[in-house]
């Protein structure tokens, strides 16, 4: 998802970063994620799901604070990403409740200290919300670097009949890009949704 650009759009993927960056926490990137909220919350994809993956945001990122506190109301549980050790680029998810106690990783972004017990394999998820830079109208995904993603859920691409986990992006609506050239490793998003609206793909 992240280890190409599209033909004539790196200009557009170079602009789309930078305005992530400039967004920062500022009151119009947490006016857009909380219009985002609402258009996934109201998603059968969303409300149906018990195990959900989230991610903690960083250079400007949609907010998820609002969709975590959401799920913690409706008895979901929720996930956030591990980088998995001595395992370069994959990811573990471990459970992030309201006491959770955060650490540091690698790349200076906030996740929950291990502890066993409360791990789980991406296979067990119902739905993984991840953060992208940009994608287009066929799904496909331009993430920030490394195929953490890809890594971590390869295992869909074998299915013939792909049901679980459901990976959803989340994005600010002018993130998207007119294409994207898919590559064979890419892991197929099964919707994004953005501040203006969801966009369901058929995989």
């Amino acid at each position: 998802m992240a280890r190409r650009e599209a033909d004539g759009s790196s200009r557009g993927v170079a602009d789309r970063r930078r305005v992530l960056e400039d967004l920062g926490p500022s009151d119009e990137r947490l006016q857009r994620s909380a219009a985002l909220c609402r258009q996934l919350a109201g998603q059968s994809l969303f409300r149906s799901a018990t195990r959900i993956a989230a991610y903690l945001p960083a250079d400007g990122e949609v907010d998820t604070q609002t969709l975590i506190e959401l799920c913690w109301s409706t008895r979901k549980k929720v996930y956030l990403p591990v980088l998995v050790p001595f395992l370069d680029n994959r990811l573990w998810f471990a459970r992030y409740r309201p006491d959770t106690r955060l650490v540091r990783n690698r790349f200076g972004i906030a996740e929950p200290e291990i502890v066993h017990r409360q791990r789980i394999a991406p296979h067990a998820l119902d739905l993984v919300l991840a953060p992208l830079v940009g994608f287009d109208h066929h799904g496909n995904r331009l993430g920030m670097g490394g195929g953490f993603y890809d890594r971590s859920f390869a295992f869909v691409l074998g299915r013939k009949h792909w049901r679980k986990p459901q990976l959803v992006g989340l994005a600010y609506d002018f993130q998207q890009l007119p294409s994207l050239p898919p590559q064979p490793w890419d892991v197929p998003l099964t919707a994004v949704a953005t501040d203006a609206e969801f966009h369901r793909f058929a995989n």
